[in-house]
């Protein structure tokens, strides 16, 4: 039998992020309920206010965002984690809301092109192994005009806070992949998206972002 130091050594980031996020889904909406009333409040609000039409959600965990998108939208959720989405599955039976929910990678999404009108992702950018492949398939997936709408943690404006979080990432990221100091904006210009919307808070480590695919 292989040890855990043998099998994380072969283990690939994206396998190390479903193993972190299976493990943490049973716990993980009283972990996140009170960051989201302290830091995050209002976010999820935010995003679904601007969401519309065909929605894919990348790396839609519990699916906590469900609550808050138009009735009217067509919603799809994908994530790595089969026990995230267990509980996703749970919660839209429980809102009475039909939802297409898959296994899936946010780097490698299993869609065709131009397959959706808006694209949501919140709170993840900041595990993903690779960001900027994840915003380009996100781009992909979208309809030319369509809108793309992230919610995440990022490094602060502030010195001494960027440098806490520098010192904090030096155990996330080994733990969880985990990072304090991204910022997804630059990738999401990179990217060729439109900015229609960019707000910090919460001395620059939360941002909003409401984009567009102009192409």
């Amino acid at each position: 039998m292989n040890s855990p130091a043998k099998r994380n050594i072969a283990e690939t980031p994206t396998a190390k992020q479903r193993r972190v996020w299976d493990r943490s889904a049973p716990s993980y909406d009283k972990q996140i309920a009170f960051f989201e009333r302290v830091q995050f409040a209002g976010g999820r609000e935010w995003l679904g206010a601007r969401a519309r039409g065909r929605v894919l959600e990348v790396a839609i965990g519990t699916g906590r965002n469900l609550p808050y998108y138009p009735q009217d939208a067509t919603v799809v959720g994908v994530d790595l984690s089969p026990a995230m989405l267990d509980i996703a599955r749970r919660r839209a039976a429980d809102l009475g809301r039909a939802v297409d929910l898959r296994e899936g990678d946010a780097e490698e999404l299993p869609f065709a092109p131009a397959s959706f009108d808006t694209v949501v992702c919140t709170l993840s950018l900041c595990s993903i192994p690779h960001p900027a492949r994840a915003i380009d398939d996100m781009k992909r997936v979208l309809v030319p005009g369509g809108r793309l709408l992230l919610l995440d943690h990022i490094g602060s404006t502030w010195p001494a806070v960027r440098a806490a979080q520098w010192l904090l990432e030096r155990l996330t990221i080994r733990a969880a992949g985990e990072h304090f100091t991204r910022r997804q904006l630059p990738l999401v210009r990179a990217a060729g998206f439109t900015i229609v919307e960019a707000e910090r808070s919460k001395a620059g480590t939360v941002e909003r972002v409401h984009a567009v695919r102009s192409d």
